[in-house]
């Protein structure tokens, strides 16, 4: 049986993990915050803007702690059409679960569908992902941690769609943003340490991409999206205050006419 480790790069990869995470949710809820706030084509869009940062948050963290995982005696490669799918079901799941509550008129049973589609699509796509990882021997997992990941991933979906549906100020969002960051992460982790690999030794060339080559230039992409995205809310004026300065705006159309 190989040897495990699952932060080869000591505490680095678990603690970028948990900020790619904890930024992802934040930008879903300010986005969602936002939705909330609009209608018509302008909710639409930042709904899907929400749905691309919390899956593109959730799928950066799990392949940056990808990054510290290692186990002695095989080299470990990627499959790289499954891994990029893992990225596909991230975001169309957690658009599902999104657009449940942005346009659910009954808030509970859309609160209860969209955190249990969002929870199963976020355990899906992390054990695609593992799918996706090639090496020598045999991957075994424990029924029991493999469930309990796929309860913590439900429970943290649906306690993200109910912040989003409740909590509007900065200060919340941000506490909220790092609990979501800790489930997630508890979620990944929770799911790694169900994992169990018997090692075969062989010296054939294991298909797929490593990790530097594949996984840590997607995962810096996504990262700056995640960046230029939360500068771009960050920046665009609130529905508050598009209102108030159309507000300011008609004293003066009227003065010059």
């Amino acid at each position: 049986m190989g040897h495990l480790d699952h932060a080869t790069f000591g505490w680095l990869t678990p603690v970028l993990s948990y900020a790619m995470a904890c930024i992802g949710a934040a930008l879903g809820l300010r986005c969602t915050v936002r939705a909330l706030a609009a209608g018509g084509r302008s909710r639409r869009n930042w709904l899907i803007t929400a749905a691309s940062a919390v899956g593109t948050g959730i799928w950066t963290m799990h392949f940056v702690a990808m990054l510290g995982f290692g186990v002695s005696g095989t080299d470990i490669r990627y499959d790289v059409p499954l891994t990029i799918l893992s990225l596909i079901v991230a975001m169309v799941v957690v658009c599902a679960g999104v657009f449940a509550v942005g346009y659910g008129r009954d808030r509970g049973r859309a609160l209860l569908l969209g955190g249990l589609t969002t929870g199963l699509g976020v355990a899906s796509m992390h054990y695609l992902g593992m799918a996706a990882v090639r090496l020598h021997g045999d991957v075994r997992y424990d029924p029991v941690k493999v469930g309990l990941s796929v309860l913590i991933a439900v429970v943290a979906a649906t306690a993200a769609l109910w912040a989003a549906l409740n909590i509007k100020s900065p200060v919340a969002v941000t506490v909220a943003s790092l609990v979501m960051g800790a489930a997630v992460s508890s979620m990944h982790y929770t799911g790694m340490f169900a994992v169990d690999v018997r090692v075969t030794p062989a010296d054939d060339v294991l298909p797929g991409a490593t990790a530097m080559q594949f996984i840590f230039p997607l995962a810096v992409g996504l990262g700056s999206y995640l960046f230029l995205t939360s500068a771009f809310v960050a920046l665009s004026p609130s529905a508050g205050e598009s209102e108030a300065s159309a507000s300011a705006q008609r004293p003066l159309a009227s003065v010059s006419h």
